[in-house]
């Protein structure tokens, strides 16, 4: 599982598997050894399968399309306002199944799969479909962003550095004799060690990683947080990027303290994703559309050579060493997004709302992945929601209640975008091409599929078997407290 892009679990699982495992076979016999490729291919599936639990999108989803109903309470009235508006192939409907969802099982039941099938599958299919589109916009973006602009990808350097070889007859790869290396992995595995102890062991200290200070006048409150993981993969972009990440992040904060100075506030209610307030979320929201459009303007003439293999207007194209060939990631594109808008129609949003939904959230995927390549940052997130995005562009009154209802069923794919199959896609496919350059690639993308479906269903299976064990309360506050209501919270006002 991952809560950031950089999928540390598959990081972490990766270094052992090289620097633990792969030295083990390597030491019994040297033909039992894994070759970089397969270590890649091996890569590539931990870190598409991290992307689909916990915040990416399974520990999200099933709570908040239960939460509607299990937090649903006299107060808030939710009943007569949102749930009339509810298809019944969203959710489960059972208010005891919910309920022991929450709160877990009486001793002797088992884990009532008939009341969560048909939703399991409507949402499963749409999600399955969602990832397949985003791998073919990838593949369609792959050799522009790779080989026209050379983008660094900065988050494939490391498990480059790892797979790399030493002389013949080596045990151990350079990468894990270097002694820089273990003092970088020491210094915050010991200070995260400490930190964990703590939470089970209340006499062990901690050792604060985070403060903050007030500014201007004290109206904001600004965080200085020491990320091990930001300093590392900084090292590895250049300074041009490195310098501009820290001179909008202080011009956006700036920005901010003068308007918090002078008195310049919006009353608009944004949802909790929201990373700033909402002048400066829209702002941020208008430089993303920038940065995607000012992309596909730069990359029009290789998008046209794309379109032009895919209908059979240009036949010189070679896309023989892509994930997919081009004339089946554009049809499946095609397909993917029309798939998707039907979907999202039955499901309450109004038609005419689906092309601006739908281009709001992947002008975030496409824009948070193009920073991604390019700066490598560790963590990333959406300076606005696409459901906040359409409220604010078009007007509640203009979505009915219907669709605002969806939308608040929507939190469970589009709001949180910290972690998503194409940037892990886009890192995939260029760590393919510096280790197995002149290969087939068309059964990576097999096994990029079978890394999402697995991941899909082995973290639905036991997310469920855990909450009917535990309750979902008692495992989570965010993702079963917080998280499963704050999206009703969000949008049912808007029904009143």
């Amino acid at each position: 599982m991952a809560l950031n892009i950089s999928t540390p679990i598959a990081f972490f699982i990766f270094f052992v598997l090289v620097g633990g495992v792969n030295v083990a076979l390597r030491l019994l016999r040297v033909s039992w050894a894994l070759r970089p490729a397969e270590l890649v291919l091996i890569y590539i599936m931990m870190i598409i399968a991290a992307t689909v639990p916990t915040k990416g999108f399974t520990e999200a989803w099933l709570p908040k399309i239960t939460g509607p109903y299990y937090y649903a309470t006299p107060e808030n009235d939710w009943a007569t306002l949102a749930h009339p508006h509810i298809k019944g192939w969203l959710t489960p409907r059972d208010p005891e199944m919910i309920k022991y969802f929450f709160e877990g099982l009486p001793e002797g039941m088992g884990i009532p799969w008939g009341v969560w099938l048909e939703s399991l599958f409507h949402w499963s299919l749409f999600f399955l479909v969602l990832c397949f589109v985003m791998i073919c916009i990838s593949v369609i973006l792959h050799r522009q962003w790779a080989n026209n602009e050379r983008l660094v990808y900065p988050l494939i350097q490391v498990p480059l550095d790892m797979i790399k070889e030493g002389p013949k007859g080596s045990l151990v790869n350079p990468f894990f004799k270097n002694a820089v290396m273990w003092m970088g992995f020491a210094i915050p595995f010991f200070i995260t060690s400490v930190n964990g102890f703590h939470n089970y062991y209340e006499t062990l200290p901690t050792i604060e990683l985070a403060t903050t200070f007030s500014a201007f006048r004290e109206t904001m409150s600004i965080p200085i947080h020491l990320s091990f993981s930001m300093v590392g993969f900084s090292y590895l972009i250049s300074l041009d990027i490195a310098f501009g990440i820290w001179l909008f992040y202080l011009l956006g904060t700036l920005e901010q303290g003068i308007f918090n100075i002078l008195g310049i506030a919006s009353t608009e209610k944004l949802d909790i994703f929201a990373t700033a307030s909402p002048i400066i979320a829209h702002q941020g929201m208008g430089a993303f559309i920038v940065l995607v459009l000012a992309s596909l303007w730069g990359a029009r003439r290789h998008l046209k050579d794309v379109f032009n293999k895919a209908f059979g207007r240009n036949s010189t194209v070679d896309d023989s060493e892509e994930l997919l060939s081009y004339r089946t990631a554009v049809f499946g594109l095609i397909a993917g997004l029309g798939f998707m808008g039907v979907w999202l129609y039955k499901g309450g949003l109004a038609a005419w709302l689906v092309p601006i939904f739908l281009f709001a959230v992947f002008v975030l995927f496409i824009a948070l992945t193009r920073v991604v390549a390019e700066a490598g940052l560790a963590a990333v997130r959406a300076p606005l929601t696409p459901i906040s995005f359409l409220i604010s562009g078009v007007g509640s009154s203009a979505i009915g209640p219907a669709g605002l209802v969806f939308l608040g069923l929507s939190f469970s794919w589009a709001v949180n975008f910290r972690t998503f199959v194409m940037a892990s896609a886009a890192n995939g496919m260029k760590l393919s091409d510096e280790v197995g350059s002149g290969q087939r690639k068309r059964p990576l993308f097999w096994a990029m599929i079978l890394a999402v479906v697995v991941s899909l269903v082995g973290s639905t299976w036991i997310i469920l078997a855990m909450c009917y064990k535990y309750g979902g309360i008692n495992l989570d506050q965010w993702f079963f407290v917080g998280g499963a209501s704050s999206p009703f919270d969000f949008v049912v006002p808007y029904l009143t």
